[in-house]
Order: C-alpha cells, then structure tokens, then sequence
C-alpha cells in the first residue's frame, strides 16, 4: 500500500481515536449512565395499594459516575432530590468498585490519547520498531479496548449485583423502603461502549492495511537494523 494511502488511514485512525477521548469525556460528564423507577414498598403495603394506585408510590432516578437526581413517591406528592456521590454516598455504596470504575474511565481517555498521539506519529513521522511504530498502535487500542470492557463489566456489576440504585434510594431512610422497579442503562452507558468499539475498529483498521499482528510477526531481525523502518 502507497506511503500516501497509509497516511491517510492512520490519519482516520487519529480522529476516530481523538473521537472515543471526547466520547469518554461527555459519558463522564453526564448523568445518564442509569435511569430507573423506584417503588416505595413500606407505602405500598401500608395502603395495600395495586392496581391504578400502584403509580402513586412510583418514582424515579437517573444517576452518572458523580451525580444524578431522584424523584421521592411515596402517595403523598412528589419530591426531588439531588445525588452526590463524593464525598456523601460514599459510605452507602460500594465505594472502592466505583471509584475502580472512575479510574478505568480515565485509563480509557489517556491511552485513547497515547493511541491519537501515536496514529499521528505513525502518519507524519518515522517510525521505529517496537513500541513507536504499528506494534504500539496495536498495544495502545487493545489497551483502550480493554479498559472500556472493564468499565461496563465493572458498572454493570455495581448496578445489577450490588443493588446501587436501591442502595442510593434507600440512603438514610429510616421511615420508608424502596425497591427496584424498572432500570435500564442509560445513553451514557452506551458512549463508553461506542468508545470500546472505535479503537475495536482501530485494530482492524491497522490490520487492513497489511500489518502483522505483534503475535504473528517473525522475530527474526537483522542486528543491523538497529532503527529498522516499519512503514517505510
């Protein structure tokens, strides 16, 4: 493949890269990684409510990495509520897992930049053999790859086996006990997928271009080549 033509991929490469660091900053920056519905079960049993009344003791939540908001029924009138979670609901929740998360995020944002920075080094300088040429292109978007996996498996766990929501709900409630009622992940969620998929993409992209995956390269070198060009 011509020098030009492999520019221009690597280029690509660099924006779809530079892309998943924004993607990952907005998912970050929002409050939609959650959104659900709370039933009041102490309101409902009280009343023995079912039935069109069952709607009075639902409410809702949606909630991020920092913040979220909740919305209290419990049949006599809404009220809304912020959610932080540092430094309150840190000892409500399983803090050490979602500040692993938080830190996973961020392994997602600085290695997608490494893999801008190294896209570009590959498009427009001379690159050397192990880590500065494709090999380390390889290296950086596994690594973002597999960051973005241990942020939604990581997440995923929190929510659904350690009962976050119900766990922020029922936060220093002394009169009442909510449970889950609906719950999906929401659009904030799913931009941390779209980061995992982008640098996916970028591994096959550096694939089509002819070269080797690291695994399967040969290992035989020439001792002369000390500052071999892999591209050139």
């Amino acid at each position: 493949m011509a020098n030009r033509q492999k520019r221009v991929i690597f280029t690509g490469g660099a924006l779809l890269s530079f892309a998943s660091v924004l993607t990952a900053l907005v998912a970050l920056g929002t409050q939609s990684w959650v959104e659900g519905s709370l039933l009041c079960k102490t309101g409902v049993q009280l009343v023995n409510a079912s039935g069109a009344e069952l709607h009075k003791f639902i409410g809702a939540i949606s909630y991020g990495m920092f913040h979220g908001q909740r919305l209290r029924e419990c049949g006599l009138g809404g009220r809304h509520f912020q959610i932080t979670f540092f430094p309150t609901l840190l000892d409500g929740i399983p803090a050490g897992l979602h500040v692993l998360v938080l830190l996973f995020a961020a392994a997602v944002i600085v290695f997608a930049l490494v893999a801008t920075g190294f896209f570009m080094f590959n498009a427009f300088g001379r690159p050397y053999e192990t880590l500065h040429g494709p090999v380390g292109l390889y290296l950086w978007n596994a690594i973002a790859c597999s960051c973005g996996f241990m942020v939604m498996i990581l997440f995923t766990s929190e929510v659904k086996i350690h009962r976050l929501s119900e766990k922020i709900a029922n936060y220093k409630e002394e009169s009442f006990v909510f449970k889950t009622y609906t719950e999906v992940f929401g659009y904030s969620f799913w931009l941390v997928f779209a980061c995992t998929m982008i640098h996916c993409s970028n591994i096959l992209l550096i694939r089509s271009i002819g070269i080797q995956f690291p695994f399967s390269m040969s290992k035989s070198t020439n001792s002369s080549d000390g500052g071999v060009d892999l591209m050139y």
